[in-house]
């Protein structure tokens, strides 16, 4: 019960110290935040499902252009607009799973990444919905609650991207314990004997996908907001393969990797853009390799001293409750 409170207490205590400690990047900050949404999006179907995906940007930008294209025709409203971003990136996570969900292994893969490669030149080849290669600027947001103006220290925009990923963070806890989420545990385990249990496979991979598309359009969606700018490149594949191995680095399988993924990536990659800008990305390659050598199972795969084992695992529970 105490640890219960300590949690968000301690969160919350890190937020502070932050937003107190480092005002000057509030900006990147923020940005760390929503690609961590963006990667508890993929930790539905990766870390409790088991199946990989190369085109999650499609969810992503989808729920990003949505905002953008909102705020062109006046709806500026922050909430209401995000709120729509989710919805249309469950949308088009629950048409892709009813084609995914028949499918394992290297063809589910690659139907991702067409999946994502064909929205990334359809969104080229229509400038005049999406500004091509221009993007759409100067898209503009409307205070929070109509109190809290998004200024250009990025205050606002910290507090309120800190509140979104924090309240989907809680739903994905809650969601890992539920009886359709240990079922989804239990395919990523033992997919046999889910089957052997009866237990239909087709909805469960095809409502994951649908919850995973609504964090996906949330994140795209908060990205717009919090830069008032939106390009094609939120579909491009280098977004979904970044992604990926943001999830790899924390720990695939575990939550707090989703968290902790994206802000070593994106921290290795500032530090290591202001120590040469032209041979960053070799230093990065060097560090990420070390990184997977030295922790195959991500960095919460290693046994910290003060950690259990496995604190995130759940064990399958009886037969009736998964039917739910």
């Amino acid at each position: 019960m105490i640890r219960r409170f300590l949690e968000p207490l301690a969160w919350a205590g890190v937020a502070v110290a932050v937003f107190w400690g480092l005002p000057d990047r509030l900006a990147l900050v923020t940005h760390l935040t929503t690609l961590a949404l963006f990667a508890l999006s993929l930790h539905v179907v990766v870390g409790l499902g088991g199946i990989l995906s190369l085109g999650h940007a499609a969810f992503f930008g989808l729920g990003a252009y949505t905002v953008g294209l909102l705020a062109l025709q006046g709806w500026t409203e922050p909430l209401t607009a995000l709120l729509a971003a989710g919805i249309i990136g469950a949308v088009a996570g629950l048409a892709a799973g009813s084609v995914l969900a028949r499918l394992r292994g290297l063809p589910a893969l690659m139907v991702t990444l067409g999946l994502g490669l064909l929205l990334h030149e359809a969104a080229l080849r229509l400038p005049g919905l999406t500004g091509g290669e221009d993007g759409l600027s100067g898209l503009e947001t409307a205070p929070i609650f109509g109190s809290f103006a998004f200024d250009l220290w990025g205050k606002t925009a910290y507090w309120y991207a800190l509140s979104v990923l924090a309240a989907a963070f809680w739903c994905v806890s809650r969601l890992e314990v539920a009886p359709f989420g240990v079922s989804l545990r239990a395919l990523h385990d033992n997919p046999t004997r889910l089957h052997a249990l009866g237990i239909g496979q087709t909805a469960r991979v095809q409502t994951a996908y649908g919850i995973s598309g609504a964090l996906a359009g949330l994140a795209g969606g908060l990205l717009t907001q919090t830069t008032q700018f939106v390009s094609v490149e939120v579909f491009s594949f280098h977004r979904s393969a970044d992604v990926l191995v943001m999830l790899i680095l924390g720990g695939v399988g575990r939550r707090y990797g989703a968290l902790l993924g994206p802000v070593l990536y994106g921290v290795l990659r500032d530090v290591l853009a202001d120590w040469h800008p032209a041979y960053w990305g070799a230093g990065l390659g060097l560090a990420l390799m070390a990184v997977v050598l030295l922790a195959p199972q991500g960095l919460l795969g290693l046994r910290w001293p003060w950690a259990r084992a496995n604190p995130e695992r759940v064990e399958l529970p009886a037969t009736t409750h998964l039917h739910k």
